[in-house]
């Protein structure tokens, strides 16, 4: 946790917040849309981190909608908060990739089960390629400069997986 007490997640949704009063549900598509390409968020943790953030009294809870639904909205603390993360030291990647992890184990695997392992990946990091192309080049057409920057780093991390994909060892090793 970083020294203003924010986890990544609840920074983003304070970051997300920045647009505007949203629902839990209007912040998961908010960081699907904007964040998912290169930054994970699942509905639980967001869910988690809400009352968090408004028992800190970083967020203030709205009049309840439709469906009991709660709007969020960022207090002048959490827009405090929220900058004083962003000057913080973002601290190291954390690498979690399913796939190297399986590879790593790559003689234990059959041919069979490598081959669908890679074409698995590949297929996914294709089409993810493509979809993160597609959001950056509409952020550059809306003039969100810095989401597309972001975006970026999603095209070339899947240009990357593609790329390491191709070399990777077609068979296991002999037992």
């Amino acid at each position: 946790m970083a020294e203003t007490g924010v986890n990544p997640t609840a920074a983003a949704l304070l970051g997300l917040l920045h647009d505007g009063p949203m629902t839990g549900g209007q912040l998961m598509a908010a960081a699907e849309r904007r964040l998912a390409p290169y930054w994970s968020m699942t509905r639980s943790q967001v869910y988690r981190e809400l009352p968090v953030l408004a028992e800190k009294g970083l967020v203030r809870l709205g009049k309840p909608g439709p469906r009991m639904s709660q709007p969020y909205a960022i207090t002048a603390a959490g827009k405090r908060t929220f900058s004083k993360w962003l000057a913080e030291n973002p601290g190291k990647d954390t690498i979690r990739n399913p796939v190297a992890l399986r590879i790593a184990f790559g003689g234990l695997h059959s041919a069979n089960q490598l081959k669908n392992l890679y074409a698995t990946a590949n297929e996914y990091h294709t089409e993810a390629l493509a979809a993160a192309r597609e959001q950056v080049k509409n952020a550059k057409k809306e003039g969100e400069t810095y989401d597309a920057s972001a975006l970026e780093f999603a095209v070339a991390y899947h240009k990357a997986a593609l790329s390491w994909l191709k070399s990777a060892p077609a068979t296991p090793a002999a037992s």
